[in-house]
């Protein structure tokens, strides 16, 4: 561990087994970070108890278009774990064509989605999409988008959304975006990214350490912790303008934002009277008003769906555990049991889930639990976890993770039969958030 890498543990109470944790995280690793543009390549592994077998041709066109849509889309749906790809090689249809619906139906398919993209006049991209239910010979319909080069994945993205919610009855999350930081010597970058990593873009760059990215429920803002001043200092940030505003910059440490679901407030820890303690703050900035008084660390806060709840992580029993406590402050109630080692909650949309890290002999590992029962289970193989976020039809989470010596972002579905690695092609990321739904 270099010298900077020391310096921020000191100056996050090293001495504590919470704190110590937490500024492992916060110090980034030096590697080279990604580039801009740079392409993930999604490698999923497991087999779900029941996926429905679908088939996508190519889209007539595709070959000399410069996104393959069938393969975003294909890769999209294989992802969230409800479909099986059916091989489809050598098929040529398109929306319009009416497939013979037995004969895919011999091929195993329930369901089979065809489309064309064409090379407009005016340099757009027309891109059309139909989507069959094979078994019932039913047309579950179809769109068209004009675009310019640059949306090309944002319909495919949408294209899978669309196939998602008819086949499933819930709504797509493809065509959300994750929030993710890299370090590179003494550069670190917070990038914005489609949810299957690809198309990221720098949001902001420097050259000191970036943490703790949140999206806002609007899906506009990222709130994040910054060392720009040497200390760690709460900022907001417009993604669409790159204007940002300073939030919570106190005596001592500012960190750990989280926001209300109404985007009106932010849950923060800061050090202003000693200890790490939980406050909350306008996201506006000015005073912050204190929750709980407490002889222990309290950090990591986060929303429940509702807005009524905060979980946190605290050491107040002797060993970091997940507590909770109503969102307008008072007593605090502990939610995990098992093992000594409980951190950074995150609390599903939907509000059934708890994911979290646990140290299990020596590894982090992430763990779900279902909060009316209380039982948790490792979904994972890997021994450095962190940072979970549910996607926002709360069956997916990301987190950041180690694989073969390399930092990386995975997806997991919730039994953790299904994982897909998001992995650059140079440098390691961590800490993602997964954004929320955004407006069409």
């Amino acid at each position: 561990m270099n010298t900077e890498q020391n310096s921020l543990i000191s100056s996050l109470k090293a001495a504590s087994p919470l704190a110590s944790r937490r500024s492992l995280l916060a110090a980034m690793a030096a590697t080279p970070m990604l580039p801009a543009m740079a392409q993930f390549r999604v490698e999923v592994t497991g087999v779900g108890l029941t996926q429905l077998p679908i088939a996508l041709p190519a889209f007539r066109g595709e070959d000399g278009a410069p996104q393959k849509i069938s393969q975003i889309v294909r890769a999209d749906l294989e992802r969230s774990g409800q479909f099986r790809n059916i091989d489809a090689a050598g098929q040529l249809l398109d929306e319009t064509t009416r497939p013979d619906l037995a004969a895919w139906r011999q091929r195993t398919a329930d369901a089979l989605l065809t489309g064309s993209i064409t090379r407009l006049a005016d340099g757009r991209y027309d891109v059309r999409f139909r989507l069959w239910d094979v078994v019932k010979e039913q047309d579950l319909g179809g769109q068209g988008y004009a675009v310019t080069q640059a949306d090309l994945r944002l319909v495919a993205h949408r294209i899978a959304d669309f196939v998602y919610e008819k086949l499933t009855g819930e709504r797509g999350i493809f065509s959300t975006r994750i929030a993710y930081v890299t370090k590179a010597g003494k550069r670190y970058v917070l990038w914005v990214a489609d949810a299957d990593g690809e198309n990221a873009q720098s949001a902001l760059s420097s050259s000191e350490p970036i943490i703790s990215p949140a999206w806002s429920p609007n899906g506009g803002e990222l709130a994040y912790v910054s060392f720009e001043s040497r200390k760690p200092v709460v900022y907001i940030h417009d993604v669409a303008s790159g204007r940002r505003r300073l939030v919570a910059n106190f005596r001592g440490s500012n960190s750990a934002p989280a926001w209300s679901p109404d985007g009106a407030t932010l849950a923060v820890t800061l050090t202003r009277d000693g200890s790490s303690q939980l406050y909350r703050i306008s996201s506006q900035g000015g005073q912050p008003t204190r929750l709980m008084q407490s002889n222990g660390i309290d950090t990591e806060p986060c929303f429940s769906s509702d807005g009524k709840t905060i979980y946190f992580v605290s050491d107040r029993g002797g060993s970091p555990q997940i507590y909770k406590v109503a969102a307008s402050g008072g007593a605090a109630q502990r939610v995990t049991f098992t093992g000594n080692y409980n951190i950074s909650p995150a609390v599903s949309p939907d509000g059934r889930w708890l994911a979290y890290i646990s140290r299990v002999s020596g590894a982090f590992k992430l763990q779900v639990m279902e909060l009316a029962g209380g039982t948790a289970v490792s979904v994972t193989d890997t021994v450095e976890d962190e940072s979970p976020s549910f996607a926002p039809n709360s069956r997916l989470i990301v987190y950041g993770t180690k694989q073969g010596g390399r930092e990386a972002l995975m997806t997991t579905t919730l039994d953790g039969k299904i994982k897909a690695r998001l992995a650059g092609q140079s440098g390691d990321i961590r800490e993602p958030d997964w954004g929320p739904y955004q407006k069409n």
